[in-house]
């Protein structure tokens, strides 16, 4: 097969990203209220401040501005993190950086994905936060136990998404049709999937230990936790969610505000309540 024939990495990250988006839309329709908040008050920007237009335009910003994505995802595994990098390997992502969260009170240690080039982020900058639970950090040894043999269980990726993996592994790429069916089997790791793998009792003991860690381990897949769009002005942002029917975080998480904006600052709505389904309870949905 010639390289001709074969998707870019970065059309199949650009795809994925879309689909992406319109899966989260569905299962947390908040999100596209805020895609919506956050594309007024771009425009707003853009059309008050035109040193910030020109900036954007002479960057090529502009035009990947209401494409750009940042996602987060948590797994259990070392296997689990290492099959994730080669399936983000195919979209043309790279690990970097690396963030030991434990400092904060969070039991994982984390590296984003992202493509690295200014050509590749100028066709989808999409990127995923990822982060591996430290099971070791469980200080009781029997829950600790119990959660890597829950882990051990379970398969996060569909057959037929390992074997396109290896497929563009070994072929070097992927054609139009194997990119299309890649995203959509790709998709299904990231999915909320209502039903636990646990007793309603052994959730709340992994719950009691750290909320993540009942968030990682009790569950079929990882899902994506949350998925965000840049805006140009967060605090404006922030200030007008609760009009538009969206409660946000109490604060801007990240440094307060600066002529130079070089460091990330972050928001989102509070995390919705989801009905979960336990392996010794009938559906609640």
């Amino acid at each position: 097969m010639s390289l001709q024939s074969f998707v870019s990495p970065d059309l199949i990250r650009q795809r994925f990203s879309r689909a992406m988006s319109d899966m989260y839309r569905e299962e947390v329709p908040l999100y596209g209220a805020l895609m919506e908040l956050v594309a007024q008050v771009n425009a707003g920007v853009l059309g008050s401040d035109e040193g910030i237009a020109r900036q954007l335009r002479s960057t090529g910003e502009i035009q990947r501005l209401d494409l750009e994505r940042h996602g987060a995802i948590r797994v259990g595994t070392a296997t689990e993190l290492a099959t994730l990098g080669r399936l983000f390997a195919v979209m043309g992502m790279q690990p970097v950086g690396y963030y030991d969260l434990t400092p904060a009170g969070v039991p994982v240690h984390s590296t984003a994905f992202r493509a690295v080039h200014e050509s590749a982020l100028q066709v989808s900058p999409f990127r995923v936060f990822t982060s591996l639970l430290r099971l070791e950090l469980i200080d009781n040894p029997q829950l600790r136990d119990f959660a890597e043999s829950v882990l051990a269980r379970r398969k996060i990726f569909t057959p037929r998404a390992l074997a396109l993996i290896e497929q563009a592994e070994t072929q070097g790429g992927l054609d139009d049709s194997a990119a299309e069916e890649f995203v959509e089997q790709a998709l299904e790791t990231f999915r909320w999937h209502h039903s636990a793998t646990v007793t309603a009792e052994q959730y709340q003991q992994l719950s009691a230990q750290h909320r993540l860690i009942a968030d990682v381990v009790a569950f079929k897949g990882p899902h994506i936790n949350h998925l965000t769009p840049r805006t140009l002005d967060i605090d404006q942002v922030q200030a007008l969610m609760p009009a538009h029917g969206i409660t946000p975080k109490a604060v801007i998480e990240g440094p307060p505000r600066r002529e130079c904006p070089i460091l990330l600052r972050q928001t989102s709505f509070k995390a919705l309540e989801e009905a979960v389904s336990f392996t010794d309870q009938p559906d609640s949905r």
